[in-house]
């Protein structure tokens, strides 16, 4: 009796971690500021929890296995899509209403430029969705012929972390930048030919690695564009997985993630191996209004910064679909 006990009582220790997390997660609550990094490791989470309901399975113990499955499930059906590829965009087609963008953290503007400018190249962005931008970087981006490519730019280079930057094939007019801390988020009208006009916001908020990062963090997101009305863009470093709250929540308002669209909400973009000790996560998004079609997504390389830059190829609304009734 007493050793079944025990093992009743181990099972219901391995199962309750999960419970408590799959609550979490669902209620979009936030405990403890670590809770805000912890999160995003949910896919892992998830591949884990099944260790609790096997053991359940085979000590026999019912209630235990039942919320063990339960546990399971929601956690798939939290985490499986983003694998599974949505379908139906890629028979949208129209060269006329492309808009590829590329997005990349610099890290401070150490990031290998060179390298930088054979994926501009090779990939012929419509939009260069730049974090971490440094002066420096800037000037040796724009040394290397980045403005032959994208002649359009919103500057907010500056020293450190905060800097960010747009560079375009079409024009751009610039929108008053999303500040919080040290850490800047550009903006910008691009407008397209034909005249249809998109926002685009290079996104990066304050990464959340300490107590008093994360109100900013929260901030940074809390004041990124809602979708509506005019059809936009949001690329970049969001410091957030689909697991944070705050993400799906601006994902409610009526935009699509590239990744999850195309079945590559697993892709890590963070760290880049061999620079932080932790498994990766997907913090690097291309946000796209719903209405805006997106036939490719792809995680790429780049030498120098711990992150990995995004792209996706997008197809605009035709003209008289530009706004939400």
């Amino acid at each position: 009796m007493i050793k079944s006990r025990w093992a009743g009582a181990v099972v219901w220790v391995l199962v309750a971690p999960f419970a408590v997390w799959t609550a979490l997660w669902f209620g979009g609550w936030t405990p403890v500021w670590q809770w805000v990094a912890l999160v995003a490791f949910t896919p892992y989470v998830a591949a884990a929890s099944l260790v609790p309901l096997l053991a359940a399975l085979a000590m026999r113990r019912r209630l235990a296995a039942g919320v063990a499955l339960l546990v399971c499930v929601a956690l798939a059906l939290a985490v499986v899509p983003r694998q599974v590829p949505d379908g139906g965009d890629a028979a949208e087609a129209d060269a006329g209403r492309r808009l590829r963008v590329l997005a990349a953290n610099l890290a401070v503007g150490a990031a290998d430029t060179v390298m930088l400018m054979d994926l501009v190249r090779d990939l012929d962005p419509d939009v260069l969705a730049i974090q971490e931008l440094t002066p420096e970087a800037r000037e040796r981006l724009e040394e290397r012929g980045l403005r032959k490519t994208l002649p359009h730019r919103v500057n907010r280079a500056e020293p450190g972390v905060g800097g960010s930057g747009i560079y375009a094939r079409h024009p751009l007019r610039e929108l008053p930048i999303i500040k919080e801390g040290n850490f800047g988020q550009a903006r910008a009208v691009l407008t397209h030919p034909g005249g249809l006009q998109v926002e685009i916001v290079s996104v990066h908020p304050c990464a959340p690695r300490y107590d008093y990062k994360v109100p900013c963090w929260d901030s940074g997101l809390a004041e990124l564009p809602r979708a509506g009305g005019m059809p936009r863009v949001l690329a970049g470093d969001f410091n957030a997985t689909l697991d944070h709250a705050r993400l799906r929540e601006l994902l409610a308002s009526g935009y699509r993630d590239a990744a999850d669209v195309t079945g590559q909400g697993w892709t890590p973009t963070w760290p880049r191996q061999g620079w932080e000790p932790v498994p990766g996560v997907t913090i690097d998004h291309v946000f796209a209004d719903e209405r805006i079609a997106i036939r490719d997504f792809r995680v790429l390389d780049l030498t120098g910064t711990d992150h990995r830059p995004v792209y996706a190829d997008l197809v605009l609304p035709a003209a008289g679909g530009s706004q939400r009734e």
